[in-house]
Order: structure tokens, then sequence, then C-alpha cells
């Protein structure tokens, strides 16, 4: 795939569809909106007043959290890995 080349997919994300454009691969296109999806509808599970808005950031904010969390284990990893080839 070249730089101009993009995927166009319709997805949908809790009860409302989207249009996504990306370089990425169709499939990873959906699993990435059945995981947003997936997270606000637990959020909404636990929070069943919060309106789609609040949903979304919130949603966000986890998904933000979560991310930071993998990233720091991840720098933890890589220096694990250089001291034990060091």
């Amino acid at each position: 795939m070249t730089a101009q080349e993009k995927n166009r997919i319709s997805v949908e994300i809790y009860g409302h569809t989207y249009k996504m454009v990306g370089t990425e691969s169709t499939g990873h296109m959906r699993l990435v909106a059945s995981i947003v999806d997936e997270k606000m509808r637990e959020i909404n599970s636990h929070n069943p007043s919060l309106d789609s808005a609040k949903l979304a950031v919130l949603t966000a904010v986890n998904s933000i959290h979560e991310f930071l969390l993998l990233k720091e284990q991840c720098e933890k990893l890589e220096e694990q890995l250089k001291q034990l080839k060091g």
C-alpha cells in the first residue's frame, strides 16, 4: 500500500455508525472500533446515568490510562533487556 492509499470502512460504536479512514488494515480498524464499543458498554454498565459525551470522555481517559501503564511496562522491559544484553 502506498502512502496515498487508505482503507475506508463503516463501523458501529455504541449504536452510532462512523466512517473510519486509515492506512491500517480494515481488520485492525474494526478491532479498534470493537474495543472502543466494548469499553463504552462496560463503563455504561457501571454508570448508566452518563450521557454519551461523558461516557466517551470517560472511555478515552480509561483507555489512555491503560496505554500509559502498558507503555511504562514496555519501557521497563526494554531497560531490563538492555541490562541483560549489556
